[in-house]
């Protein structure tokens, strides 16, 4: 039986494959620098999680895997190397684990978590027991990974460190294509390279299935018939009778069947034909995907409802790009109407906030009450910039800058009305304030009886 040691396995990428390597028959142990939802997650089922790093927590693995977080200088890394075990990046695994599989890979740069968890929802509900690795945990399902018995393995495609280049994909599923990742790709062509090298990957009975409203992807479905890559696009062109429904999502017509999804806005609408192209690819029965949508209820942190208190709906989303806080907000104001939204920024990396400054500043038009925090810096170093400068730019009549977690959540606990909705955007830590509020609102709530 193979022993494989993952650092860094509290993120969502390396939890999913050590929970789909645990089921697999493998012994699973890993370390991480901290504490998260997923190392609990992991120590659930039997897996062996180290807080910290040490040299000795490799001891007896076959295999190291290790995030694109983690350096060389890693204690972990180096005994590994010194031992002669094998270390191997997320990319250079994930490709290993999809041999002999159908692999349906879902790339772009909003919409890929949404969409592979949908997948994934839809060809279980259709009992096709696929394998899959999830960025978030599939409400319903409550995993990110699921060692299957069936012939597809469904995976999110991370361009970060271009790790969906390791890939091997059947089906390859493009959402939409925008710049993003500047630490990774300093310009736009280069971040559209990488995506046509994923493209690239497609084996001869290959099919690039593309959302052609998108400019960027209707780009690689030119390009892919170029290299007689088989095409398939999609478009909200391709549904009849779109329409908000009473489960705050909406009601269409595809292939003269009836859909009615729960999750917002329409870009969810997109991310459904795109599974349900790969469903009637795959031969498989439309109408009982209908009833497979119908019931998905989304992922966690994606417009995710943490609760409501005092008439206050508390959301939480993982939306740190521009055109990801507008579709969200876009959902949120569909979902109500006549709420007072507030929203709350979590600047995700100094590079994607620099790059991105002025899109940030106007992504805000459907929110009535915005707060940002400091930028969380996540993998790069402090730098001379604050978020305080987006919200001087910001063309919003309430907006203001909160550095401070803790205070942000206090503002708000003296602030919020019955009726107003909270929504906290965030790709780091700041999911901390929606759980803040939330519970010291009920707590009130008690108190005052």
């Amino acid at each position: 039986m193979t022993k494989t040691h993952f650092i860094g396995i509290g993120g969502s990428g390396l939890s999913a494959i050590a929970r789909l390597l645990q089921e697999s028959g493998y012994t699973v142990t890993g370390s991480d620098r901290s504490h998260s939802p997923f190392v609990d997650d992991l120590r659930a089922v039997g897996i062996t999680v180290h807080i910290g790093h040490d040299a000795s927590q490799i001891t007896g693995a076959d295999l190291i895997v290790r995030s694109s977080a983690i350096p060389d200088t890693n204690p972990e890394v180096r005994a590994a190397l010194d031992a002669g075990i094998p270390v191997y990046k997320r990319s250079d695994f994930l490709g290993r684990l999809m041999e002999e599989k159908i692999g349906i890979a879902i790339a772009g740069t909003h919409g890929k978590t949404s969409t592979t968890a949908m997948m994934a929802w839809t060809l279980t509900a259709l009992k096709q027991d696929p394998s899959f690795i999830v960025g978030g945990i599939i409400n319903g399902l409550n995993v990110n990974a699921h060692a299957g018995s069936g012939e597809t393995f469904v995976i999110e495609a991370d361009e970060y460190d271009r790790m969906f280049l390791g890939l091997k994909p059947t089906i390859s599923i493009v959402t939409n294509l925008e710049h993003d990742h500047p630490d990774i790709y300093p310009t736009a062509e280069s971040f559209r390279a990488a995506f046509a090298d994923f493209i690239r990957l497609l084996p001869e009975n290959g099919i690039l299935i593309a959302c052609s409203d998108d400019a960027g992807a209707a780009d690689l479905l030119e390009e892919a018939q170029q290299i007689d890559i088989e095409t398939l696009a999609y478009s909200l062109d391709d549904v009849q009778g779109l329409q908000p429904n009473n489960k705050g999502g909406f009601d269409f017509v595809f292939n003269h069947i009836a859909f009615s999804l729960q999750v917002p806005g329409k870009h969810n609408v997109l991310n459904a034909l795109a599974v349900l192209n790969v469903i009637g690819y795959l031969g498989l029965s439309l109408e009982k995907a209908a009833i497979a949508l119908g019931d998905y209820t989304g992922t966690g942190r994606r417009f995710e409802l943490l609760g409501q208190v005092k008439g206050i709906a508390i959301y939480d989303d993982y939306a740190h790009h521009p055109t990801e806080i507008r579709a969200t907000l876009s959902a949120a104001r569909a979902r109500h109407p006549e709420a007072r939204i507030w929203t709350v920024w979590q600047p995700h990396t100094y590079s994607r906030t620099q790059m991105l400054f002025d899109e940030f500043a106007q992504a805000f038009a459907d929110a009535d009450k915005v707060i940002v925090t400091e930028v969380y810096a996540s993998r790069e170093v402090k730098q001379d910039f604050s978020s305080a400068q987006v919200v001087e730019a910001m063309n919003h009549f309430s907006a203001q800058f909160i550095s401070e977690l803790q205070d942000a959540s206090n503002y708000l606990i003296d602030h919020l009305r019955p009726n107003d909705v909270l929504l906290v955007l965030s790709a780091g830590d700041a999911n901390e304030i929606s759980a803040t509020v939330l519970t010291t609102l009920k707590e009130k709530e008690v108190s005052h009886g």
